[in-house]
C-alpha cells in the first residue's frame, strides 16, 4: 500500500461518516481510515498523515468490534489511540474457516464488489452465487469480472452462464493484462469510491489491480496447469489507490483468495438472489411445504413445466439450510457472550 498524504474526501469520507461525529470530538480526535490490517496493528491514513497504530478498541463488542480494512476510525490526535469505529455503510464477513464459532471480517465501507473468476476450471456457478448472496445481504453493488478471456475460444458461454444467475447482474469480460480491456471497470473506481475484489487464488485479482493502477507493484503468480488452481499471491487485505492508472482516484481492496465461503446471517441475501424461487413458494398449497413431493407444491410444478431449474433449486436449498444452521450456531455463541458471569 503506497504511502501518500490524502484528504479525507480522497480517502472516501462521506456525509454518512461525518454525521456520526459529536461536536466535542473534533478537538482531541480525528478520523482516519484503515488501509491494512496486521497482527495487533493497523495502518491508517487521515488528513495529511499515515501511521501504523495499535488495533485495540476500547470496550470492543464482539468480533465486529475489531477494525478491518476500509473502516473509518476516530483516533486521538496525540496518542493515535483508537477511540471508536464509526458506523459502517457495509461490512463483508464470513464464519472463520475451520471454526464456525468465530467471525472473520473481510472489508468495510465498500461501494462495489468485483466478484472475480476466470474463464477456465475456476468458473463455478455455485461459488459465484455465494459471493452474490453476500453482496445482496450487505447492500453492495456486485459486478462479476470474468478474466483470462483471451485464453478460451468461446468466452461468450461464460458470460451467458454468469448473466443467467440474476437478471440485473452486471458482467464484464476482460483480459486483465490489457489496459483497454480493463478500462470498463474504471467507471466503478471514481474518486472517493471503494471497490473490493473477491475470488479464488489465481483468477487474476492482483493482475487487475496492477493494470488499473498502471503499475506492477503487486506480485502475481501463474496457476498450476494440472488443476487450474492458483497460489495465494495476496496474503493481507489492503487498500490500493488508483491515482496514476486507469482508475479515477478511487480505492481497490485486494483480498486473499477464498476457496471456502460459508454462509451465516445472509437470509435477506439468499432471498434477493433467488427471488423468483422464493416468490414461487408463495403459491404452494401449504405454508410449511418442503418443496419435494407435497401435493400442490408450486416448486415441483415449476420443475415439471421447466420454468424452474432443478440444479438452481438445489443450490438455493443448500444455501438456505446452511445459512439457517450457521446463524443458529452464531446466535448461541452471541447469547453465551452476553450472559453475565455467575459468581462461584
Amino acid at each position: 500500500m503506497e504511502a501518500m498524504r490524502s484528504t479525507l474526501v480522497q480517502l472516501g469520507w462521506k456525509p454518512f461518516f461525518r454525521d456520526q461525529l459529536k461536536p466535542d470530538e473534533s478537538l482531541g480526535c480525528q478520523p482516519a481510515r484503515v488501509m491494512s490490517v496486521h497482527r495487533g496493528m493497523v495502518t491508517v491514513s487521515g488528513e495529511g498523515f499515515e501511521e501504523s497504530i495499535s488495533s485495540s478498541v476500547p470496550m470492543a463488542d464482539g468480533p465486529e468490534g475489531r477494525p478491518t480494512v476500509g473502516d473509518w476510525l476516530l483516533i486521538e490526535r496525540q496518542s493515535l489511540a483508537i477511540q471508536r469505529i464509526l458506523g459502517r455503510t457495509s461490512l463483508f464477513k464470513r464464519p472463520a474457516p475451520g471454526d464456525e464459532r468465530r467471525v472473520q471480517l473481510i472489508a468495510a465501507n465498500v461501494d462495489t464488489l468485483f466478484v472475480v473468476t476466470s474463464c477456465d476450471q475456476d468458473f463455478n456457478v455455485a461459488r459465484l452465487e455465494r459471493y452474490l448472496v453476500l453482496a445482496h445481504e450487505v447492500g453492495v453493488r456486485p459486478v462479476v469480472v470474468l478474466t483470462k478471456a483471451d485464453l478460451v475460444d468461446n468466452p461468450a458461454t461464460f458470460v451467458a452462464a454468469a448473466k443467467s444467475l440474476h437478471p440485473q447482474l452486471h458482467v464484464e469480460l476482460v483480459n486483465g493484462l490489457n489496459g483497454r480491456s480493463v478500462a470498463a471497470l474504471a467507471t466503478f473506481c471514481r474518486a472517493g469510491e471503494t471497490v473490493a475484489l473477491v475470488g479464488s487464488s489465481g483468477v487474476g485479482k492482483s493482475t487487475l489491480v496492477n493494470t488499473l493502477k498502471g503499475s506492477d507493484t503487486i506480485a502475481t503468480q501463474a496457476v498450476r496447469e494440472s488443476d487450474g488452481k492458483g497460489l495465494h499471491t495476496t496474503t493481507v487485505r489492503e487498500m490500493h489507490r488508483l491515482g496514476g492508472g486507469l482508475g479515477g482516484g478511487g480505492w481497490l481492496i485486494d483480498t486473499p483468495g477464498m476457496r471456502e465461503l460459508q454462509m451465516s446471517d445472509v437470509s435477506s441475501g439468499v432471498t434477493e438472489m433467488f427471488d423468483d424461487i422464493v416468490v414461487t413458494t408463495l403459491d404452494c398449497r401449504f405454508t410449511n411445504c418442503g418443496h419435494t413431493d407435497e401435493p400442490g407444491c408450486a416448486i415441483q410444478a415449476g420443475i415439471l413445466d421447466r420454468t424452474l431449474d432443478p440444479a438452481r433449486i438445489a443450490r438455493w436449498r443448500k444455501l438456505r439450510d446452511e445459512d439457517a444452521a450457521s446463524t443458529a450456531t452464531a446466535s448461541v455463541q452471541r447469547s453465551r457472550r452476553a450472559r453475565p458471569n455467575r459468581p462461584r
